[in-house]
């Protein structure tokens, strides 16, 4: 889908010099720009303001501070902050729930709030203005505003995700507005998707015609994060919201496996790019892709896009994120060079069962793999901070077989701000785990089909087997840390901290120390931007431990 953004500039003076004789000099109305005043009036109005809805939801991912994406990875179990050695120790404080990793980092998260919150403001001012606008079709009325309304829900189920206690805003205001209960916040969550549920078609984007629709929210794409959502809400804070049930939740992943819109891709391998690449000259798309599955394919039921378009003068599309999680400055075909954050935990990799194909597609093991045996290696390896000899493979940029970054097939693009593979949101296996974990009467069946397409022996189902099945099956993808979180803080802090796992850094032995209590201190919340409490003259309140 392109996306673009709307401008909300009123222009307010015109030169009088360029007005003919018939303008009134009081027709202050632009004529090249799109403003509250002349804009929401038909439905092309209406789509352009929902692709600013689109935009501005991967604007959290194209221009973030620290991007959920990385931070759901950084807190979790199975990575650890890494980066430069000489870099500031922002990632250290997150993997750390330590402050004192870095005192000086009170705003790791600013320009992530901000991006959010102007993201919400896109999609408040459609909702706002969706009566003045002519609608002449009102399928394609409900289709938009349900996409409109499941975006904010979105951004929202981040945002309280990450920071637990955020404003509420649902309409545009200078106020300053007071941070709301989480209950408030996830009422809205359900009450938007719920609508767009209820208002997007079956039909409206159908998977048959991925090239088209790929990108767009679906109603299977609400239903799958309704369920997502009751499961983290209902786990975390142990509490229910009126009307938002799990026979309801149940009901939602049923109609999405029903559907027939959606299933397993057969090899685990093919779901991501890394995973799939071949060694390839540049230009050689075929080889380099090999048998990744592609873009919007069988399987995936919502991603965030992007596009290679994204450079240093204000365009920003690409997903910023990934250069973070390429191998320290170092491209070795096909994966290409990075900033080295996100080392992975070596406990972690060592927890995969004996034949689980996925441990080979979701990390580099470096050692295995035969990267360290050249001088470059040896230069990045000094540089890199907490190295642990194995990278994430599912995100990991790619290159050509000269090191040339792949970001364009010609090997014009820059990798530090052209990556553009997409970030999955929700996957189909994700929604038979889910369904499987809500009780169906087919649970066995569900987890049975993921266990054999990584390569695994049927085990009976279970509480216990469907999350350690998620472990695994989701290994980061930014879903991990949140299952942890739903099983309770306590639980998600022992799992999480480490009493001193050897790593290298600068290339001298280090260790990863990390408190559970520092979690626990938190409730695995992140920390408040500072400078947003100041602005706020002590309206919003710091998170506890922070």
């Amino acid at each position: 889908m392109n996306i673009s953004t709307i401008s909300k500039t009123l222009l307010v003076l015109l030169s009088f010099g360029m007005m003919s004789c018939t303008d009134s000099y009081l027709d202050v109305e632009s004529k090249t720009e799109s403003n509250t005043s002349n804009f929401y009036k038909t439905q092309n109005d209406a789509y352009r303001a929902l692709i600013g809805c689109y935009d501005g939801w991967r604007q959290t991912s194209s221009n973030p501070g620290f991007a959920f994406y990385v931070a759901s990875e950084v807190m979790g179990a199975e990575c650890f902050g890494g980066v430069g050695n000489t870099d500031g120790r922002g990632y250290q404080v997150v993997d750390r729930f330590d402050i004192a990793q870095s005192s000086s980092d009170l705003n790791l998260f600013e320009a992530d709030w901000a991006r959010y919150y102007e993201g919400i403001y896109r999609c408040n001012e459609l909702i706002k203005y969706e009566e003045q606008i002519e609608w002449k079709n009102e399928t394609l009325r409900g289709t938009y505003m349900g996409e409109c309304h499941a975006l904010r829900a979105i951004l929202y189920f981040d945002l309280v995700r990450m920071f637990g206690n955020v404003p509420l805003l649902t309409v545009a205001t200078e106020d300053n507005v007071p941070q709301a209960t989480p209950a408030e916040v996830y009422q809205l969550i359900f009450d938007d998707l719920q609508y767009a549920i209820d208002n997007i078609p079956a039909g409206a984007y159908p998977k048959a015609d991925a090239a088209n629709n790929d990108g767009h929210v679906t109603k299977y794409a609400a239903e799958a994060l309704y369920a997502r959502a009751y499961l983290f809400y209902t786990g975390y804070y142990g509490a229910n919201i009126d009307g938002v049930t799990k026979e309801k939740a149940l009901a939602y992943c049923e109609d999405v496996i029903n559907s027939g819109e959606y299933e397993l891709v057969s090899e685990y391998k093919n779901l991501w790019p890394a995973a799939s690449a071949g060694i390839a000259e540049v230009g050689d798309a075929e080889t380099l892709l090999g048998t990744y599955a592609g873009d919007g394919n069988s399987e995936t039921i919502l991603a965030m896009k992007f596009t290679n378009t994204q450079d240093y003068n204000g365009n920003n599309d690409s997903n910023r994120w990934q250069v973070m999680l390429g191998m320290r400055n170092l491209p070795v075909a096909p994966y290409g060079r990075g900033w080295g954050a996100l080392t992975v935990n070596p406990q972690f990799v060592n927890q995969f069962e004996a034949g689980d194909l996925r441990k080979k597609a979701s990390i580099i093991d470096i050692v295995n793999e035969g990267i360290t045996k050249n001088d470059a290696f040896d230069a990045s390896y000094k540089d890199q901070r907490e190295y642990t000899g194995y990278v994430i493979k599912k995100y990991s940029p790619l290159c050509f077989a000269d090191g040339t970054s792949a970001t364009k097939m010609d090997g014009s693009g820059g990798f530090q701000e052209q990556n553009h593979q997409d970030w999955v949101i929700m996957r189909y296996a994700d929604v038979l785990l889910m369904a499987a974990e809500l009780g169906s009467s087919k649970a066995q069946t569900y987890l049975d089909k993921v266990r054999a397409r990584a390569g695994l022996q049927p085990v009976a189902v279970s509480q216990t087997a469907i999350m350690k099945e998620r472990k695994f099956e989701f290994a980061f993808e930014a879903i991990n840390y949140w299952d942890l979180l739903r099983q309770g803080v306590d639980y998600a802090a022992q799992q999480i901290a480490t009493s001193g796992i050897d790593v290298m850094s600068g290339g001298n032995a280090d260790k990863v120390v990390i408190s559970a209590e520092n979690i626990k201190a938190k409730k695995g919340l992140c920390q408040i931007p500072q400078n947003q409490i100041i602005l706020s003259n002590g309206v919003l309140k710091q998170n506890a431990g922070w």
